[in-house]
């Protein structure tokens, strides 16, 4: 099984432009994020895709792999799919650029769905935890997501699911990690096909796949990543190293 990691890297951010080329103790966020990457030891191979020449440059020259994008894309599955659509290989990770200390065993987790999924059931793997908070659950920006008892996804919202009509039912709240392993096939028909009403609505791709009746085995991680989303986060992320 060929396992690769793919990079999504926009050089455009709605709260922070530019945020993967800002100075992290030295390197670029992105380049810190590429050799966090690579230094996991889980991939084949490990490629940043990206629509700026900049993140290109910055990749390149620094003896990394980069696939600048042809197309304009409206979501990393559609940038990570035209980059690897030509490529031989099994599953496909997607991490996030903006997150420069990845943590290795829920990447380590989900490729282990994949090792084990002999009957091939599975084709897509995301992380999840466990929130309390009730203004964490009821913030839209958090997208939450519900499972079967086999851990497969059955939706993802911006909406409180489920709803607690009844309260003290046990119900726990997950937070989605948009970090996903995707099967080759799943990406690919997922970047073939349109988007539905449902993706459109709520504006969250993973629910394409659902739509299209593709199965999401969600793994439930207690290691939250860092990410980079503002500079005030970027403050914070320099203060770790």
């Amino acid at each position: 099984m060929k396992i690769i990691a793919v990079i999504p890297a926009r050089y455009a951010s709605t709260r922070f432009p530019a945020k993967l080329m800002q100075d992290l103790g030295g390197k670029t966020v992105i380049l810190r994020t590429y050799e966090a990457a690579i230094s996991t030891n889980l991939f084949d191979d490990v490629f940043v895709v990206t629509d700026s020449d900049l993140i290109y440059n910055e990749i390149i020259s620094n003896g990394g792999k980069a696939i600048m994008s042809i197309k304009e894309h409206e979501s990393g599955s559609d940038r990570i799919a035209e980059a690897v659509e030509h490529m031989n290989v099994d599953v496909v990770i997607n991490v996030q650029g903006d997150e420069p200390f990845i943590n290795k065993k829920p990447l380590e987790e989900l490729i282990e769905v994949f090792k084990n999924d002999t009957e091939k059931k599975v084709d897509l793997g995301s992380l999840m935890f466990q929130i309390s908070d009730k203004k964490e659950i009821n913030n839209p920006n958090n997208v939450k997501v519900i499972t079967d008892q086999q851990g497969f996804a059955l939706y993802f919202s911006r909406s409180v699911i489920p709803f607690p009509r009844e309260e003290n039912v046990g119900v726990r709240y997950m937070k989605h990690i948009g970090i996903y392993a995707f099967r080759k096939e799943a990406l690919m028909d997922f970047y073939r096909l349109p988007m539905l009403s449902l993706e459109a609505s709520e504006k969250l791709e993973q629910l394409r796949y659902l739509e299209y009746g593709k199965r999401i085995k969600m793994v439930e991680t207690s290691h939250v990543s860092i990410g980079i989303d503002t500079p005030e986060d970027l403050e914070k992320a320099r203060k770790l190293l």
